[in-house]
């Protein structure tokens, strides 16, 4: 029995078709649409499964094609996020059989398939999976600069095989034990759903997270790229809460706050509560923005926002997220900026060892707070010159 499954995003694809091939069925999938319309003339599938979103070619084109210009009866089930009542009740009236909303379970998808084509005769035994196929695919940058010793790789690893739609990409900071190694390890076995960027030489976490940024954009099928700490924090399932938002809304970045827990850790030191508030009092000001916790290690960013945040180097290694939120600023004017950042509360947040800044640091980001005002400032007056030559010549 012959499945052709067709969607522009390959995180859909892949673990749809490890399920399908486990339970005995033959599967080829396509992420091309203009390709779909030959390899159902060659494979000549007894179902096909069809998103409607693809870029190009809608999903009802592919309907069509099969029930007018075949005038085949194969039977065909969409897969979509698409809950338009015009867009499911065009696709039943052109002939398809099915119709199946994002997100949903593998289990579920698989028992639509049997009940319209039946079982394979060979299928083995197969356990039930507790995979989700998700509505949109995400792309995480983590940071890793000497993790060997605090790598919670069971747990990246466990997450992506249960949630399909995410990506991890690795960026290895130039590190000078076995973090390249154990990131090798990782991704073995699953290179389509990790990636490992090696940097030769270590640039800083506002480097690392930059390059791996902008290699993930290179990526098509994702919808949402974002980054977060190697030591897990912020866990994924908290970052996965900021992917909703994001998703459900007009925002461009969703940020992760920690402001709930941060009292409890800093009461006990009044000098570096003092310090705390006092940097963050500065952040404030600088942005012109009431955000509380501009240092979580956790954002989640709308992929057409990606080169306008990073495609230049930021200025300081520790608080790039003040430059991010001031590039927005100055790109989208500050009211606009405003209304496309989100700073979201988190459920859970830890300190890693080794991971608190000492009082030395924190007198250092004051230092680069100034230098970010200053530079910022300076940008932000370029551009309004640019702006009014531009308007001049017009």
């Amino acid at each position: 029995m012959r499945v052709l499954a067709i969607d522009d995003q390959q995180l859909v694809l892949l673990p749809l078709e490890k399920r399908l091939t486990a339970l005995g069925y033959d599967v080829k999938i396509e992420t091309d649409a203009l390709k779909s319309f030959e390899l159902f003339n060659e494979f000549k599938p007894d179902l096909v499964i069809v998103d409607i979103n693809m870029p190009g070619i809608s999903g009802l084109e592919i309907v069509k094609y099969i029930r007018h210009t075949k005038d085949s009866d194969t039977p065909i089930m969409v897969l979509s996020g698409n809950t338009q009542d015009l867009i499911i009740t065009n696709g039943f009236d052109l002939g398809i059989d099915d119709y199946m909303k994002k997100p949903l379970s593998l289990n579920e998808i698989c028992a639509r398939v049997k009940r319209l084509i039946g079982t394979p005769e060979l299928q083995g035994k197969t356990e039930r999976c507790d995979v989700m196929i998700q509505q949109r695919c995400v792309g995480v940058v983590i940071p890793c600069y000497n993790e060997e010793e605090r790598l919670l790789s069971k747990e990246f690893t466990n997450y992506i095989d249960k949630n399909s739609g995410y990506h991890l990409c690795f960026v290895n900071d130039g590190s000078k034990d076995q973090t390249l190694k154990v990131l090798k390890d990782l991704q073995k076995g699953r290179e389509d759903f990790i990636t490992v960027y090696d940097c030769e030489q270590n640039g800083g976490k506002a480097e690392a997270v930059r390059l791996g940024m902008l290699h993930m954009a290179k990526k098509e099928d994702l919808d949402y790229i974002g980054f977060l700490d190697a030591d897990l924090s912020t866990d994924l399932a908290d970052f996965d809460d900021l992917v909703k938002t994001i998703e459900h809304s007009e925002f461009k970045i969703v940020s992760g706050s920690r402001i709930s827990r941060m009292g409890a850790n800093i009461t006990k030191e009044s000098a570096r509560k003092i310090i705390s508030l006092s940097i963050n009092f500065i952040i404030r000001k600088i942005l012109s923005m009431d955000f509380k916790d501009t240092q979580c290690g956790a954002k989640i960013f709308h992929k057409d926002v990606i080169k306008i945040a990073f495609s230049e180097k930021f200025v300081t290694q520790w608080i790039f997220d003040v430059e991010i939120f001031k590039r927005m600023t100055i790109h989208f004017g500050l009211k606009e900026a405003k209304s496309m950042l989100c700073e979201q509360p988190l459920k859970r947040w830890i300190h890693a060892d080794g991971s608190k800044l000492s009082m030395k640091d924190s007198f250092k980001i004051i230092g680069q707070l100034g230098q970010i005002a200053w530079v910022y400032r300076r940008k932000k007056s370029k551009n309004k010159i640019a702006v009014s030559s531009t308007m001049k010549v017009a």
